[in-house]
This record gives C-alpha cells, sequence and structure tokens, in this order.
C-alpha cells in the first residue's frame, strides 16, 4: 500500500480538524521513498469502538510512508464500525469482520498476513503519532531482531494530549521487576513499540489466552528469544483513556501482569535459580502489598482516607454522570 494523501481521503466531518483530520505526514520521496526503507506492518483489532476508529483508520493512512502494509481486523461490530472501514477500504491492504476471540486472535489473524519486517498494532481506540513512521526510518531504519521504542502520547477522549511517556526497560530482569521498574512508571507502552515481525512469529505471536497483558508477554518472549530494546525519543503512538477501556480494571490488569512475569521467569533458561528465586519472592510480595497500594492511589477519595464502601459508590455515579453526559453532548 502506497499511504495516500490527504486529498484522496473522504472529507473529515466539519467539526474535525489537525491530526489526522486536515493534517497529513510528511511523504517520503526520492531515494527514500525508492527502497532504502523497510515494509512495515500495522494491524487495528476492532470490536464496536465506532466513535474513535476513523481517527485510528486516517492516523495510519496518512502517515505518508512508500512501504505500509495496514489489516483491520474487526471482531464483528455492531455499532457504526463497518461503515467507516468500508468507507476507507479502498486504502487498507484486508479487512474482515466477523465474530473472533477476541483481540489477541485479531491481532494474530492481522500479523500472519502481514509481510513487513517490523510490525505492531494500533487498536481501534488509538492512534500513530503524526510522522511516526518516517521519524522512525529516518532516524534508524528498522533492521534485525530489535524492538523499537518511541514515545507514547495519553490523550483523552477528545484527543487531547495529557502526557507523554518513555519506558525505561532495558533487559529482561528489568521487565519481570514488576513493582520495582514497571510499576514505577518505566513500562513499556503498547501504542510506543514498533517490533520484530518475523521473530514475533517465531515466538507464537501473541497469546490469545492473555487478555490483559499479551503485550507484556510478548515483549518477555521477544527479549528471551534474543531482541534488543533501543529507544528514539520519537513521539510514535497515542493511547487514549475513556472509561470503556479494559486498561480501567487495574486490579486484573495487574495480577495478570504478574502471573505472566512468574511464567516468563520460570521459561528464562539464563537466569540462575538463585535469581529466580528472588525474582519470584519480589512478585509475591508486591502481589500481597498492591491492593493496598492500589487502593490508596486510585483517586482523590481513596487518597482523602474513605473507605471502599463509600467511595465506590461515589464513584459509580460520577462515572454514570459522566456518560449520560456524553451521550448529551453527542461524544459517546
Amino acid at each position: 500500500m502506497r499511504c495516500p494523501p490527504l486529498s484522496a481521503l473522504p472529507s473529515p466531518p466539519p467539526d474535525k480538524s489537525g491530526w489526522p483530520w486536515t493534517e497529513e505526514s510528511v511523504r517520503l520521496t526520492g531515494e527514500a521513498a525508492a527502497g532504502l526503507q523497510p515494509r512495515l506492518s500495522i494491524v487495528t483489532p476492532s470490536l464496536n469502538q465506532g466513535r474513535f476508529i476513523e481517527e485510528t483508520i486516517r492516523s495510519i493512512l496518512l502517515q505518508g510512508y512508500p512501504h505500509l502494509e495496514y489489516f483491520v481486523i474487526d471482531g464483528g461490530s455492531t455499532d457504526g464500525t463497518l461503515d467507516i472501514i468500508r468507507k476507507y477500504s479502498g486504502w487498507i491492504d484486508a479487512w474482515v469482520s466477523e465474530p473472533d476471540s477476541g483481540q489477541s486472535s485479531a491481532i494474530n489473524r492481522g500479523l500472519r498476513m502481514s509481510t513487513g519486517s517490523h510490525a505492531t498494532w494500533i487498536n481501534s481506540d488509538d492512534m500513530l503519532c503524526k510522522d511516526a513512521l518516517t521519524n522512525q526510518c529516518l532516524r534508524e531504519r528498522p533492521t534485525g531482531d530489535v524492538i523499537y521504542a518511541g514515545d507514547c502520547l495519553d490523550i483523552d477522549e477528545r484527543s487531547h494530549v495529557i502526557a507523554r511517556h518513555r519506558g525505561g526497560v532495558d533487559t529482561f530482569e528489568d521487565l519481570v521487576r514488576v513493582g520495582d521498574v514497571w510499576q514505577a512508571g518505566k513500562y513499556l507502552s503498547q501504542q510506543e513499540v514498533l517490533f520484530p515481525r518475523d521473530l514475533a512469529m517465531r515466538v507464537g505471536g501473541v497469546n490469545e489466552r492473555n487478555h490483559y497483558s499479551m503485550d507484556y508477554e510478548l515483549w518477555g518472549r521477544l527479549l528471551l528469544a534474543g531482541a534488543t530494546l533501543r529507544y528514539t525519543g520519537i513521539p510514535f503512538g497515542c493511547f487514549r483513556r475513556h472509561l470503556d477501556q479494559k486498561t480501567h480494571d487495574a486490579e486484573r490488569q495487574t495480577e495478570s501482569l504478574v502471573v505472566t512475569a512468574e511464567t516468563l521467569i520460570g521459561d528464562a533458561s539464563s537466569l540462575s535459580p538463585e535469581l529466580k528465586s528472588e525474582l519470584l519472592a519480589a512478585l509475591s510480595a508486591y502481589r500481597r502489598a498492591y491492593p493496598s497500594l492500589q487502593w490508596k492511589q486510585s483517586g482523590r477519595l481513596s487518597r482523602l482516607g474513605l473507605p471502599r464502601c463509600v467511595a465506590i459508590p461515589v464513584r459509580r455515579l460520577r462515572r454514570a454522570v459522566e456518560k449520560g453526559m456524553q451521550r448529551l453532548t453527542g461524544t459517546d
């Protein structure tokens, strides 16, 4: 696929402007476009994210990158998602919409269809940053078994940037020190990562039984298989924060993370028995401490000392009011 120019795509809604509605990335031309850049593959797993997916699709199509494959794997959406996919289908290499086994299954299906040297997935409520692929390839041509990590921009439901994140994991040992490294803010955001596709497929792709930490598990499998991490410092992906995403279930996500880390440590033949015991003990201690720690950090009400029986109903009421306001204003 050759990324289309902005003028070739459907006109944006009248209330939309900026990236990726009325702006496009710099287009690679000349020698840079003639074959010096590798083929890259992007997969979008999708299910009922009709209010966000058009922005997702446009952020990928408008990368201006000449050697890009793009696949949309929809799990049988029943909202307006399919109308949007069809509107852009002429620029998408392949897309399907049918019931599947979940996000991980959809990602693997897209990766099996792809042929790029490096790949990533961009969920149907997230985006690529403007110039992400061009800046990556001009900074450093993706090659070999290298995981490239840029910066991730956290955005809200209206696509306003609210934070910028850069990972701090350098080794497999860093990755599995969940309490010391991962939860200290040095985690890898999935949206900031471009990974070696062939190696990912050799380690089994994304674990389809893992619904909460499949990206974390993939980074671990890649590092155990010999991949190295390299940080680029460029804005690469956008992670959208909204009320309906599964990452709001922090306790279940953290338990999945700890269980996955324990499994990875067990599979790490390069670690000594002594180091494995130390790492597993640290994970066990973190599992015991996390519920209290998470509650204290979960919001203003808990920091004020309100008990769960008071704070949780108040939070549920607030979320219900916010969703009601979204419906009234047409932003849901």
